[in-house]
C-alpha cells in the first residue's frame, strides 16, 4: 500500500491490546490528580520563571498582552487536544491523531516535529534550572567554603565556558526518576508541582505591596508587531507560547491512564486553566514591582525582583522552590518524549527495539537515549536558541491537531465524542492561524532550523521508515 493512502484505524485503538503487533502494553496506573499534576508540572517551569525577562524584553509592560495571546492558542488548541485525545486513547499524542485522520507522512512529520520539541524543552529547561541552582549555590557556603561552581561549569561554549555542567547533573536525576516507574515518578511529581505553586503565591504575596502603576508606562513601547517583525507583542508571544504548552505532555499518557475516557480532558483543560490565570497574576505583579528594564536579561528574573525589594531571604527561597521543582517540567516532557518515540517505534516508523517495555512497566531504552541526546543539548546551548526552536517544533504540532478537528469532524461527524471541543469551527481557527501567525514571528535562523530538521526526517522516512512501517507490510490500508 502507497504511503499517502495509510492510515491507522481509529476502532483499533479500542480494540483490546495485541501484543504480538504493539508489543507489551504500558501499565494502567494513572488518574485524574496525576494528569493534573503532571499538565500543571509540565506548563509551569522556565517559561514563567526565566522566560518572562526575555519577553518582558521584547515587548516592555505590553508582555502581558502577550502571555494571552499565547494563552488564547494554547487554550484552543487544549480543546482540541482533549476531544482527540479522548477518541484515541493511545501513546503517541499528535502524532497518532495525525496518522489516524491525515496519514502516514503527515503524522511522520508530525512526530518528527515533536522529537523537536520534546527535546529541546527538556533542554532548554534543563538551562533554565541550572541558571536558579548557579545563583543559589553562589549565594551559600559552609564553614566559610563557598559552593560556587567554577564559571566554565556553567555556561556552554557560546558563553565563554566549557559545558552547562548542572543542566546534564539534573537531566541524569529526573531520568532515574522516570525509570523507577511511572506511578511512582508521578506521585514524586504531585509533591513538586504543590511546592513549586506555593513558591509563585509566595512571590505574588510578596510583590503586590510594591505595585507601581507607573512601571507600565509606556505600555507598549516597541509596538504590537506583526509576522516577521523581531520585537513586540507578537515576537514576545511567540517566545512566551513556550511558557504555556505541556498539557499535551498528557497526552502521551493515554495509555497508561485508568479512565482515559473522562481523565484525559480533566487533565488536558484543567491544567491550563489553572496556569493562564496563574501566569496572569505572577506577570502583572513582577511589572509592577519593578520596571522591566531591571530584570528583562536575568536568567533568574522572580528571584531578582524579591532581592531588589529587599527580599533576599524569600529571593532564595524562590531560588530553591525552582531547584526543587523545576525538574516536574523535565520529568513530564521526557515522559512524553519517550511515549512519542514508542508509538513510533510500534508502527515501525523507527526501529520497534525502541519499543522494548522494562519490568518496571517503562520504555527504559528510549528514556536513556532521549535523555542522553539532551543532555548534549543542554549542556552546550543557551537558552533562548533552544526555547525559539522547540516553539517551531511545537507550532507543527498544534496546528496539525487542529486540522485534524476539522477533518474528523467533517469526514466522520457522527463518530463518539467523549468531550466536544465546543464551538469548534472557532477553536480549530484560532488554532490553525495562530500557530501560523507564531511561527512567522519567530527569527529567521529558527525557521531555518526548523525546516532544516524536518528535511532530515524526510530523508529518513523516505529512505527507511516508509519502508519499514507496520502497515507497508499489510495488504491493505485500516482507514
Amino acid at each position: 500500500m502507497a504511503f499517502w493512502n495509510r492510515r491507522t484505524s481509529i476502532d483499533a485503538m479500542h480494540a483490546p491490546h495485541d501484543e504480538a503487533i504493539h508489543g507489551p502494553r504500558l501499565k494502567a496506573t494513572l488518574s485524574w490528580p496525576h494528569l493534573l499534576a503532571l499538565g500543571v508540572g509540565a506548563i509551569v517551569g522556565t517559561g514563567i520563571l526565566t522566560l518572562i525577562g526575555v519577553g518582558a524584553g521584547l515587548a516592555g509592560p505590553a508582555v502581558l498582552v502577550s502571555f494571552g495571546m499565547a494563552g488564547l492558542v494554547c487554550a484552543c488548541a487544549a480543546l482540541a487536544y482533549a476531544e482527540l485525545s479522548t477518541m484515541m486513547p493511545a501513546a503517541g499524542s499528535a502524532y497518532v491523531y495525525s496518522y489516524a485522520v491525515l496519514g502516514e507522512l503527515f503524522a511522520w512529520i508530525v512526530g518528527w516535529s515533536l522529537i523537536l520539541e520534546y527535546s529541546l524543552v527538556v533542554s532548554a529547561v534543563a538551562v533554565g534550572w541550572s541558571g536558579y541552582a548557579v545563583g543559589f549555590l553562589n549565594g551559600l557556603d559552609i564553614g566559610g567554603i563557598s559552593l560556587a561552581l567554577p564559571a566554565a561549569l556553567t555556561v556552554g561554549p557560546h558563553a565563554g565556558g566549557i559545558i552547562n555542567l548542572p543542566a546534564v547533573f539534573i537531566i541524569g536525576v529526573v531520568t532515574g526518576l522516570l525509570l523507577l516507574g511511572t506511578r511512582e515518578s508521578a506521585n514524586i511529581n504531585v509533591a513538586l508541582v504543590v511546592i513549586k505553586i506555593v513558591a509563585l503565591i509566595v512571590f505574588v504575596v510578596l510583590a503586590l505591596p510594591s505595585f507601581d502603576a507607573a512601571n507600565f508606562t509606556p505600555f507598549m513601547p516597541e509596538g504590537f508587531g506583526a509576522p516577521f517583525v523581531k520585537t513586540g507583542v507578537m515576537a514576545a508571544a511567540a517566545i512566551i507560547f513556550f511558557a504555556f504548552y505541556g498539557f499535551d505532555a498528557i497526552s502521551t499518557a493515554a495509555e497508561e491512564t485508568k479512565k482515559p475516557e473522562r481523565d484525559l480532558a480533566i487533565g488536558i483543560v484543567g491544567s491550563m486553566l489553572i496556569c493562564t490565570a496563574l501566569y496572569m497574576v505572577v506577570a502583572a505583579a513582577a511589572i509592577g514591582a519593578r520596571p522591566v528594564a531591571s530584570f528583562a536579561a536575568s536568567p533568574e528574573p522572580l528571584a531578582l525582583i524579591l532581592r531588589d525589594l529587599g527580599q533576599g531571604t524569600a529571593a532564595k527561597w524562590i531560588g530553591v522552590s525552582a531547584v526543587v521543582a523545576l525538574p516536574t517540567v523535565l520529568l513530564a516532557f521526557l515522559f512524553g518524549q519517550s511515549r512519542i518515540f514508542l508509538g513510533m517505534a510500534r508502527d515501525g516508523l523507527l526501529p520497534v527495539r525502541l519499543a522494548r517495555i522494562s519490568t518496571r512497566g517503562v520504555p527504559a531504552l528510549v528514556t536513556v537515549f532521549t535523555a542522553v541526546v539532551v543532555a548534549i543539548l543542554a549542556g552546550l546551548l543557551p537558552l533562548d536558541e533552544l526555547a525559539s526552536l522547540a516553539n517551531a517544533g511545537t507550532l507543527a504540532a498544534f496546528c496539525a491537531v487542529g486540522v485534524c478537528l476539522v477533518v474528523l469532524r467533517l469526514r466522520d461527524p457522527s463518530r463518539k465524542r467523549l468531550f466536544k471541543a465546543p464551538l469548534w469551527p472557532v477553536v480549530a481557527a484560532i488554532t490553525i492561524v495562530g500557530c501560523v501567525v507564531f511561527f512567522l514571528s519567530l527569527k529567521p535562523i529558527t525557521q531555518l532550523g526548523f525546516f532544516a530538521w524536518n528535511a532530515v526526517g524526510l530523508v529518513i522516512y523516505f529512505v527507511w521508515s516508509s519502508k519499514n512501517a507496520r502497515l507497508a507490510q499489510t495488504p491493505a490500508s485500516q482507514p
